[in-house]
């Protein structure tokens, strides 16, 4: 809320009074409000560059710059991306449509209302190198291609069709899609001060954006997004990306999703998909794997890495994950290599037989999270390490009871060199070292140049041996229910495999065939959050509003991330 005068209590607020044109200003210290200088903000764009595919812009470069004071788009992003919760503004106060071979270097952007760099539709090789992005109210730079580049492309969450109706081409329709370009070196923070879908970096529809040895933190979501597989080549590498998810939830210092032409498809087994003459589909869109190395991530409120929804064509390696661990969400074809998880581990959610994803040469804190992974998981998972400090090496039974892999994967003292000081590799003697591991330099991370250096923060190290993932404190005790074993939903790692808004609802872990659950509709992985018109939150209150009803009884049912209505008889066995 803004613009009520009852509120204006605070140094540099301000109310306007439209009807007798009045503006009132409470100043901040040391600013006199008889020799300021008042400006008001009209345009939303400052520089445009427009060209199309046929007759493009060329060879213009920006160097030395400051773009400052652009009105705000809030509530004008209303474009919608594809099967994304996301919706853009596009536009910024640098704006670019048509242009090949650009560059913007050593510029800065301060203070805007929006997006400060949107690079939209048909562009080639545009570079934004050493450039400082700070207080802006959208995304830092925004790679946004147009949604008639994709094939049979899908608008909203739920949007699904039959594999038969399916587009079987590989790639792009169209050219009106950024390619071929790189954000590096640039210094980004404070950004979605009046947006809060919005990224450091952020890449969609697209193919082979490259960031590389740029500093991203306090944002309040993802550093760095790619949403959708759209046509992956992407690199991002030598990053220093936290203070992230700080005001949204269920993201990471980096997010992703996959909800591309062979997510969701009717008629698809998924389970075989890999095995089958429908192999190529989820390699349709994200043709390219996407590379993510030698980055360190930190996020105190989600994942360091979340790759999510149908995430594909993934390689992650050499990654030094200071807080949040690594998430893989269903998809194919993922292989997390060589990165170290501090003080955390890897969250396998809802993953499909025969993925083809790899997870091995690994270094985790703790024992695997995963959720909803049927054994044995992947393609391959071994030769990882579980620090246990002071430990002797033995075999990690734990990870092998998980993974139904990991044969030779150990737990033990990793060795590490100097963690007190963020100094991450291990020693000569490390027992790690036996599996394959490789040290990777941890003193490359984040911008270069000395102007921004000097400027750029760098991220709290943790504490050794703190976890940091709070365990949960609702029972999971599992209780049988109608044939089936039902028990609390437990932990921030179910509630998002289920797409839930809180750690609340009754989690239906198991539904045998012909169960009265079964012949009912419910499903595993249901999650009842309403019984009889009355909200549950937990398996004992359920079960005392189920015991009280009589007749048919209604059920809110959480299934495919939104609510269903399900009706059953009461029974009292």
């Amino acid at each position: 809320m803004e613009n009520i005068l009852e509120e204006l209590d605070a140094p540099g607020e301000w109310y306007l009074d439209r009807r007798d044109g009045v503006l009132f200003f409470k100043p901040p210290e040391g600013v006199d409000p008889a020799n300021a200088v008042v400006e008001g903000v009209r345009l939303r764009h400052l520089v445009e560059v427009r060209g199309t595919a046929e007759t493009s812009v060329r060879w213009l470069t920006f160097s030395g710059l400051t773009l400052r004071h652009a009105k705000r788009t809030f509530m004008e992003n209303r474009e919608r991306l594809l099967r994304s919760d996301w919706t853009v503004y596009r536009g910024g106060a640098l704006f670019l449509e048509g242009a090949e071979d650009c560059r913007i270097e050593d510029c800065d952007f301060d203070h805007l209302g929006g997006n400060a760099v949107f690079v939209s539709g048909y562009n080639r090789r545009i570079s934004i190198l050493r450039c400082h992005i700070h207080e802006v109210g959208g995304n830092g730079v925004a790679f946004v291609g147009s949604v008639g580049a994709v094939r049979d492309p899908l608008t909203g969450y739920h949007a699904r069709m039959h594999v038969a109706d399916l587009d079987r081409t590989p790639g792009p329709k169209t050219p009106d899609y950024p390619a071929d370009s790189r954000v590096e070196d640039c210094l980004i923070h404070d950004i979605g001060r009046i947006e809060k879908q919005v990224a450091g970096v952020e890449i969609d529809i697209a193919l082979r954006i490259t960031v590389q040895n740029c500093s991203i933190y306090r944002v309040p979501r993802a550093g760095i997004n790619i949403g959708g597989g759209c046509w992956g080549g992407h690199v991002i590498a030598y990053c220093d990306v936290f203070d992230t998810v700080l005001e949204t939830g269920d993201h990471g210092a980096f997010n992703s999703w996959g909800r591309d032409r062979f997510w969701g498809l009717a008629g698809v087994d998924y389970d075989t998909l890999m095995t089958g003459e429908n192999r190529d589909l989820p390699f349709l869109d994200a043709m390219y794997p996407n590379i993510l190395h030698n980055n360190r991530w930190r996020c105190d409120h989600g994942w360091a890495i979340d790759l999510d929804d149908g995430s594909s064509n993934y390689i992650i390696r050499d990654n030094l994950c200071l807080k949040g661990g690594i998430k893989n969400r269903e998809g194919y074809r993922r292989v997390v290599e060589n990165n170290i998880m501090v003080n955390n581990t890897f969250h396998p959610h809802v993953w499909f037989r025969n993925s083809g994803d790899v997870f091995r040469r690994n270094i985790v804190f703790t024992r695997y999270r995963p959720v909803r992974v049927a054994q044995p998981w992947g393609e391959t998972c071994d030769f990882n390490f579980l620090h246990e400090g002071g430990a002797d090496p033995r075999p990690a039974l734990a990870l092998q009871l998980l993974s139904g892999r990991d044969a030779h994967s150990l737990v033990g003292d990793a060795g590490f060199v100097g963690p007190e000081a963020g100094d991450y590799r291990v020693a000569e003697n490390s027992p790690v070292l036996a599996l394959g591991f490789v040290n990777f330099p941890m003193d490359r991370f984040g911008v270069r140049c000395a102007r921004l250096r000097a400027l750029a923060e760098t991220p709290p190290l943790p504490q050794p041996g703190i976890l940091s993932e709070a365990e949960s404190a609702r029972d999971a005790t599992p209780v049988a229910w109608l044939g089936a074993t039902i028990r609390n939903v437990v932990g921030m790692g179910e509630v998002s495999a289920a797409g839930l808004p809180g750690e609340v609802g009754i989690l239906l872990v198991d539904v045998p065939a012909g169960s009265a659950a079964a012949e009912a509709g419910l499903r595993p992985g249901d999650v009842i959050l309403m019984c009889d018109g009355r909200a549950v939150d937990t398996v004992q209150s359920f079960l005392s509003v189920w015991r009280r009803a009589k007749g048919k009884v209604a059920l809110q049912v959480w299934r495919d991330q939104r609510a269903n209505e399900l009706s059953l008889e009461m029974r009292r066995k």
